[in-house]
């Protein structure tokens, strides 16, 4: 019976560490996301500032 108990307590400790692990990754990919994101914005408004298409 304590085995039992024990290896539950273990799985449940696996099972927060996995979650845990997926949410941080999620965090640091967000992070970059958003880096890459306004990076790309910001590189093309000061690429484009000049040159104004207009569809005629």
């Amino acid at each position: 019976m304590l085995l039992k108990i024990i290896g539950a307590i273990i799985v449940i400790w696996v099972a927060f560490a996995v979650i845990g692990l997926v949410f941080k990754v999620l965090g640091f990919l967000l992070v970059a996301a958003a880096v890459v994101t306004i990076g790309a914005i910001g590189y093309s408004a000061i690429k484009g500032g000049s040159e104004k298409k207009q569809i005629r």
